[in-house]
Order: C-alpha cells, then structure tokens, then sequence
C-alpha cells in the first residue's frame, strides 16, 4: 500500500508540470551511450511515449558518429576529422545516410511504435527540412579552404514537415542529414540539427542527452542552472570547456532564437528525459 500511495504522490507532484508543458514542444537531441545501451534506448523510447499520451510534442533528433566509424571500419575505410568535424567525401556520405538514416533512424521509429507509440522517421531532406552548405574551414598552417567534401553547415530550417506531422499525432523522429542547393546530401552535426529545429519550432525546451552529468564547475560540482549571459565567462575561465563549449554554444544560440529554456542531462541516467522536465530539482544543467 505505501508503494502505491508513494508512486501516487509522485503523479501528483507532476501534475503542474504536465498542465504548464500541455500541447508544448519539446525537441530532444539523443545520443551518446543511452543510444548503445538496449535498456537506457528502451528507457528513453518509453519517456518520450509518456510525454505524447499526456500531451507534450516531442521531436526526437538522433546522431550515430559511432555507429557510422564501425561501418567505415568494417569496410575498410578510415575516418578523418579535422577539428572535430567529419571530412566526409561521397564514399562517406553513402556511409552516413545508410546509417543513420536506413538504420538508426528506423530502429528509433520501429521502438517507438512497438512500445506503444506513433513515430515517423525522415531526414533533413524531407520537405527540405534542413538546408546546408559546405563547411568552410581554413588550414591553421596555409590558412588555405580545406575540402571537407559533403560535410554541411546548416543554413536554414523549415519545420512544416513537422508541424504537419505534430497535427496528425504522429512523434517525428529525425536524422541529421540535410540537402544542398544541388539537391545532394550533407552530413551535419546532430546538436546543431537539433538546435536549429527547436528555434524553428519556438519550442518549449531543448535537451541534450549527453555522456556526463551536465556542466561541471572546476571542482566537478554540476551546475544545475546557468544564465546565458554568463556562458563565455565560464568558457574564457576554463569552467565550460572540451566537448561542451560548442554544446553550450549551440544552446544559447538557441535561446536566442525563440527556445523557452535548453538542458544538457547524463542520458545514462534512467529515465533522465522525465526526471528533468517533471521534477523541481533535475538531473542536469538548465540554461536560460
């Protein structure tokens, strides 16, 4: 009896959450280890099915840089980065669309719909969802344009396809190639993807699902809010830094376009998506 009198006093406490978030979007970036682990992806698929039944809108996009290495490894093919970006030629982005389109992308959609929701997978090449352009980047040495082959900045974002999707009930799942002017691929950042879909959307909340707690002060203290204002000090002092600067960055840029609040969560934690967005306290890092 305690247990059910616990977990109905949990519902409770949820219920002002669930009535403030009703009929709001929601874009979720998935990734890192809660995408490998069959029972953090099971976790995640069921949160975002929780969030569809009450109410919520939730537009997933996913990434897949590790699944996309193995394949290139299993075919013998190696992968380069420059600054952290994938040089992608075309042997590569036959590669990246195969994977994270013909197979991430539909086993998100295909766990979906099997645990009891409504999804739908495209890419950023359904309905031009996202426009890019070739990364430019220059040679530290030569300062000379480097060919980064298909690898994409993104120009532009139109959400119809979503909305669209959103008004027929269905969960848009979506994976993180867009189109050129010439009508061709390009492989994009998965955190930019989602950012610039969640400011298009004016979306409710943007959230991260990374591989650590969320940001870390100097002594490994997580910051569990941060102003946007204060984000380049925290960098320039060495607070935000490595992986985390672009995150953070991609998330005030964001905020600055019409997202609500953006959160950077530990996805290895079960059920972080529900546990941030239901709870006063949260499990990650707020910024706003």
């Amino acid at each position: 009896m305690e247990n059910n009198i616990q977990k109905a006093s949990v519902l409770i406490e949820a219920l002002p959450y669930i009535k403030s978030f009703y009929g709001k979007t929601f874009v979720f970036k998935f990734g890192g280890h809660a995408m490998l682990d069959e029972q953090l992806k099971n976790n995640f698929a069921r949160d975002i099915i929780l969030m569809w039944y009450i109410g919520l809108k939730p537009v997933v996009v996913h990434g897949g840089g590790p699944q996309i290495d193995d394949l290139l490894k299993q075919l013998g093919k190696e992968s380069k980065f420059i600054d952290g970006l994938r040089v992608t030629d075309e042997k590569t982005m036959d590669v990246v669309e195969m994977v994270l389109v013909g197979k991430i992308n539909k086993e998100i959609v295909g766990l979906i719909n099997h645990l009891g929701g409504k999804a739908v997978g495209i890419s950023g090449k359904d309905g031009k969802l996202l426009i890019a352009k070739m990364v430019e980047m220059k040679s530290r040495e030569s300062g000379d344009i480097l060919d980064m082959g298909r690898t994409g900045d993104i120009v532009s974002a139109d959400t119809k396809i979503i909305r669209t999707l959103e008004l027929n009930h269905f969960i848009p799942v979506i994976a993180p190639v867009a189109v050129g002017d010439d009508g061709r691929a390009f492989n994009v950042n998965a955190d930019v993807a989602a950012a610039k879909i969640a400011s298009s959307l004016k979306a409710e909340k943007l959230i991260m699902l990374t591989d650590v707690d969320g940001v870390l002060d100097k002594s490994g203290k997580l910051l569990p809010d941060i102003k946007s204002q204060d984000v380049e000090g925290l960098i320039s002092s060495g607070v935000i830094k490595g992986g985390m600067i672009p995150k953070v960055r991609f998330a005030v840029d964001a905020l600055k376009h019409g997202v609500k609040k953006c959160h950077i969560i530990d996805g290895r934690i079960p059920h972080a998506v529900l546990l941030e967005i239901f709870t006063p306290e949260g499990v990650g890092t707020e910024i706003t």
